[in-house]
Protein backbone atom coordinates (compact mmCIF):
# COMPACT_ATOMS: atom_id res chain seq x y z
CA UNK A 1 0.00 0.00 0.00
CA UNK A 2 1.27 3.17 -0.95
CA UNK A 3 2.03 6.86 1.32
CA UNK A 4 1.10 9.59 -1.00
CA UNK A 5 1.22 13.26 0.34
CA UNK A 6 -0.58 15.77 -1.66
CA UNK A 7 0.23 19.64 -1.66
CA UNK A 8 0.87 19.96 2.04
CA UNK A 9 1.86 22.92 3.43
CA UNK A 10 2.34 23.82 7.40
CA UNK A 11 3.95 27.17 8.95
CA UNK A 12 5.20 27.84 12.57
CA UNK A 13 4.07 31.32 12.74
CA UNK A 14 5.71 33.44 10.31
CA UNK A 15 7.99 30.46 9.23
CA UNK A 16 6.71 28.07 6.54
CA UNK A 17 8.04 24.94 7.34
CA UNK A 18 6.68 22.99 4.58
CA UNK A 19 5.32 24.77 1.06
CA UNK A 20 3.31 22.52 -1.20
CA UNK A 21 5.13 18.99 -0.44
CA UNK A 22 3.99 15.95 -3.08
CA UNK A 23 5.24 12.71 -3.18
CA UNK A 24 4.51 8.93 -3.18
CA UNK A 25 6.24 6.06 -1.42
CA UNK A 26 5.49 2.66 -2.89
CA UNK A 27 5.27 -0.66 -1.42
CA UNK A 28 8.00 -2.80 -1.49
CA UNK A 29 10.44 0.33 -1.90
CA UNK A 30 13.07 2.14 -0.05
CA UNK A 31 12.14 5.53 -0.04
CA UNK A 32 14.82 8.16 1.16
CA UNK A 33 13.99 11.25 2.49
CA UNK A 34 17.08 12.90 2.09
CA UNK A 35 17.58 16.52 3.63
CA UNK A 36 19.78 19.18 5.51
CA UNK A 37 19.23 19.84 8.98
CA UNK A 38 16.04 22.07 9.24
CA UNK A 39 14.75 21.25 6.01
CA UNK A 40 11.01 20.02 7.15
CA UNK A 41 11.90 15.78 7.21
CA UNK A 42 10.79 16.15 11.27
CA UNK A 43 7.85 18.58 10.85
CA UNK A 44 6.75 16.23 8.15
CA UNK A 45 6.66 13.11 10.09
CA UNK A 46 4.91 15.17 12.65
CA UNK A 47 2.10 15.61 10.27
CA UNK A 48 2.23 11.75 9.29
CA UNK A 49 1.69 10.72 12.90
CA UNK A 50 -0.54 13.59 13.70
CA UNK A 51 1.82 14.56 16.33
CA UNK A 52 0.36 18.37 14.25
CA UNK A 53 -2.23 18.84 11.95
CA UNK A 54 -3.05 20.94 9.34
CA UNK A 55 -6.26 21.77 6.71
CA UNK A 56 -3.15 22.96 3.84
CA UNK A 57 -2.89 19.20 1.58
CA UNK A 58 -3.71 15.56 1.97
CA UNK A 59 -1.93 12.59 3.35
CA UNK A 60 -3.38 8.97 2.56
CA UNK A 61 -2.19 6.30 3.73
CA UNK A 62 -2.36 2.67 2.31
CA UNK A 63 -5.72 4.60 0.17
CA UNK A 64 -6.85 5.85 4.22
CA UNK A 65 -7.16 9.88 4.19
CA UNK A 66 -5.20 10.64 7.56
CA UNK A 67 -7.76 13.72 8.48
CA UNK A 68 -10.72 11.68 7.55
CA UNK A 69 -10.29 8.57 9.87
CA UNK A 70 -7.09 9.28 11.70
CA UNK A 71 -7.13 5.65 13.88
CA UNK A 72 -7.70 3.55 10.99
CA UNK A 73 -5.18 5.49 8.88
CA UNK A 74 -2.75 5.34 11.76
CA UNK A 75 -2.78 1.70 12.63
CA UNK A 76 -1.66 0.81 9.03
CA UNK A 77 1.82 2.77 10.28
CA UNK A 78 4.57 1.31 12.30
CA UNK A 79 6.67 4.40 13.23
CA UNK A 80 10.27 4.67 14.39
CA UNK A 81 11.16 8.46 16.22
CA UNK A 82 14.31 10.19 15.70
CA UNK A 83 14.66 9.82 19.99
CA UNK A 84 14.69 6.48 21.41
CA UNK A 85 11.74 4.95 23.80
CA UNK A 86 12.30 1.75 24.88
CA UNK A 87 11.95 1.79 28.76
CA UNK A 88 15.29 0.32 29.56
CA UNK A 89 14.29 -1.49 32.71
CA UNK A 90 12.20 -3.75 30.94
CA UNK A 91 13.78 -6.71 28.70
CA UNK A 92 13.45 -6.68 24.72
CA UNK A 93 10.39 -8.96 24.91
CA UNK A 94 8.98 -7.17 27.52
CA UNK A 95 8.86 -3.76 26.13
CA UNK A 96 7.87 -5.61 22.89
CA UNK A 97 4.53 -7.40 24.86
CA UNK A 98 3.66 -3.64 26.62
CA UNK A 99 3.25 -2.09 22.94
CA UNK A 100 1.46 -5.58 21.51
CA UNK A 101 -1.13 -4.61 24.35
CA UNK A 102 -1.76 -1.44 23.51
CA UNK A 103 -2.70 -2.74 19.95
CA UNK A 104 -5.12 -5.17 21.76
CA UNK A 105 -2.55 -8.41 21.09
CA UNK A 106 -2.17 -10.71 24.05
CA UNK A 107 -1.49 -13.83 24.69
CA UNK A 108 -0.10 -16.63 22.32
CA UNK A 109 -1.05 -14.41 19.01
CA UNK A 110 1.13 -11.11 20.88
CA UNK A 111 4.05 -13.76 21.84
CA UNK A 112 4.01 -15.59 18.11
CA UNK A 113 4.04 -11.97 16.35
CA UNK A 114 6.79 -10.68 18.67
CA UNK A 115 8.74 -13.80 17.65
CA UNK A 116 8.45 -13.10 14.37
CA UNK A 117 9.69 -9.66 14.65
CA UNK A 118 12.67 -10.25 16.44
CA UNK A 119 13.74 -12.82 14.15
CA UNK A 120 13.21 -10.81 11.16
CA UNK A 121 15.85 -8.25 13.06
CA UNK A 122 17.86 -10.72 14.29
CA UNK A 123 16.94 -10.10 17.93
CA UNK A 124 15.31 -13.27 19.23
CA UNK A 125 18.48 -14.45 21.09
CA UNK A 126 18.76 -11.09 23.03
CA UNK A 127 14.49 -11.37 24.08
CA UNK A 128 15.52 -11.80 27.95
CA UNK A 129 18.24 -8.67 28.48
CA UNK A 130 17.01 -5.56 29.82
CA UNK A 131 17.00 -2.63 27.20
CA UNK A 132 19.45 -1.10 29.13
CA UNK A 133 22.30 -3.86 28.24
CA UNK A 134 22.04 -3.39 24.65
CA UNK A 135 23.85 -1.30 22.25
CA UNK A 136 22.77 1.49 20.33
CA UNK A 137 22.35 -0.14 17.69
CA UNK A 138 20.33 -3.44 19.20
CA UNK A 139 17.98 -0.87 20.46
CA UNK A 140 17.25 0.79 17.30
CA UNK A 141 16.51 -2.80 16.23
CA UNK A 142 14.22 -3.31 19.15
CA UNK A 143 12.64 -0.31 18.05
CA UNK A 144 11.71 -1.18 14.73
CA UNK A 145 10.80 -4.87 15.56
CA UNK A 146 8.21 -3.14 17.77
CA UNK A 147 6.88 -0.98 14.97
CA UNK A 148 6.27 -3.96 13.18
CA UNK A 149 4.42 -5.44 15.78
CA UNK A 150 0.93 -4.44 14.20
CA UNK A 151 1.36 -5.59 10.78
CA UNK A 152 1.73 -2.02 9.18
CA UNK A 153 1.73 -1.32 5.66
CA UNK A 154 3.80 1.77 5.65
CA UNK A 155 7.03 1.92 8.32
CA UNK A 156 8.81 5.59 8.87
CA UNK A 157 11.48 5.92 10.44
CA UNK A 158 12.77 9.44 11.09
CA UNK A 159 17.10 9.72 11.39
CA UNK A 160 16.94 6.21 12.95
CA UNK A 161 20.88 5.98 12.83
CA UNK A 162 21.33 9.35 14.80
CA UNK A 163 24.26 8.20 17.63
CA UNK A 164 24.93 5.01 15.87
CA UNK A 165 28.73 4.14 14.53
CA UNK A 166 29.37 3.15 10.76
CA UNK A 167 28.69 -0.57 11.50
CA UNK A 168 25.25 -0.63 13.35
CA UNK A 169 24.12 1.86 10.44
CA UNK A 170 24.96 -0.11 7.76
CA UNK A 171 23.26 -3.18 9.29
CA UNK A 172 20.05 -1.40 9.83
CA UNK A 173 19.79 -0.12 6.81
CA UNK A 174 20.47 -3.55 5.23
CA UNK A 175 18.17 -4.68 7.36
CA UNK A 176 15.35 -2.16 6.02
CA UNK A 177 16.42 -2.51 2.34
CA UNK A 178 15.65 -6.13 2.93
CA UNK A 179 12.11 -6.19 4.74
CA UNK A 180 11.40 -3.75 2.14
CA UNK A 181 11.62 -5.77 -0.38
CA UNK A 182 10.72 -8.89 1.02
CA UNK A 183 7.72 -7.58 2.92
CA UNK A 184 6.29 -5.86 0.02
CA UNK A 185 6.67 -2.74 3.32
CA UNK A 186 6.57 0.78 2.28
CA UNK A 187 9.59 2.01 4.09
CA UNK A 188 9.78 5.89 4.47
CA UNK A 189 13.03 6.90 5.71
CA UNK A 190 14.18 10.47 6.45
CA UNK A 191 18.04 11.15 6.95
CA UNK A 192 20.59 13.74 6.27
CA UNK A 193 23.32 10.87 5.56
CA UNK A 194 23.94 10.46 1.75
CA UNK A 195 25.84 7.24 2.56
CA UNK A 196 22.60 5.26 3.69
CA UNK A 197 21.26 5.82 0.49
CA UNK A 198 21.54 3.23 -2.46
CA UNK A 199 21.93 4.34 -6.34
CA UNK A 200 18.55 1.64 -6.48
CA UNK A 201 16.23 3.82 -4.07
CA UNK A 202 13.73 6.10 -4.28
CA UNK A 203 14.60 9.28 -3.28
CA UNK A 204 13.10 12.57 -2.43
CA UNK A 205 15.48 15.93 -1.57
CA UNK A 206 13.66 18.25 0.66
CA UNK A 207 15.40 21.60 1.31
CA UNK A 208 13.84 24.58 2.89
CA UNK A 209 10.42 23.08 3.10
CA UNK A 210 10.10 22.31 -0.89
CA UNK A 211 10.58 19.03 -2.89
CA UNK A 212 13.67 20.00 -4.88
CA UNK A 213 13.93 16.26 -6.81
CA UNK A 214 12.13 13.11 -6.64
CA UNK A 215 13.50 10.15 -8.63
CA UNK A 216 15.83 6.85 -8.57
CA UNK A 217 19.03 8.38 -6.64
CA UNK A 218 21.55 6.89 -8.86
CA UNK A 219 19.51 8.75 -11.78
CA UNK A 220 19.37 11.82 -9.93
CA UNK A 221 23.13 12.20 -9.12
CA UNK A 222 24.45 11.00 -12.19
CA UNK A 223 28.25 10.58 -12.66
CA UNK A 224 29.01 12.58 -9.73
CA UNK A 225 28.88 11.04 -5.76
CA UNK A 226 25.44 11.21 -4.07
CA UNK A 227 27.35 13.31 -1.69
CA UNK A 228 28.61 16.07 -4.31
CA UNK A 229 25.01 16.16 -5.88
CA UNK A 230 23.32 16.73 -2.83
CA UNK A 231 25.96 19.48 -1.38
CA UNK A 232 25.27 20.91 -4.61
CA UNK A 233 21.04 21.16 -4.58
CA UNK A 234 21.16 22.05 -0.87
CA UNK A 235 24.42 24.61 -1.09
CA UNK A 236 23.44 28.46 0.12
CA UNK A 237 24.00 30.80 -3.15
CA UNK A 238 26.91 32.66 -2.62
Amino acid sequence: MTLSITDLSFSYGAKQALDGVSFTAHPGRFTALLGPNGAGKSTLFALLTRLFTTHQGRIEIAGIDLAKTPRLALAQMGIVFQQPTLDLDLTVRQNLSYFAALHGLSGADAQTRIDAALDRLGMRERASEKARALNGGHRRRTEIARALLHSPKVLLLDEPTVGLDAASRAAITDHLHDLAEQDDLTVLWATHLTDEVRPCDDLILLHQGRIKATGRAGELHGKETLSDWFLAQTRAPA
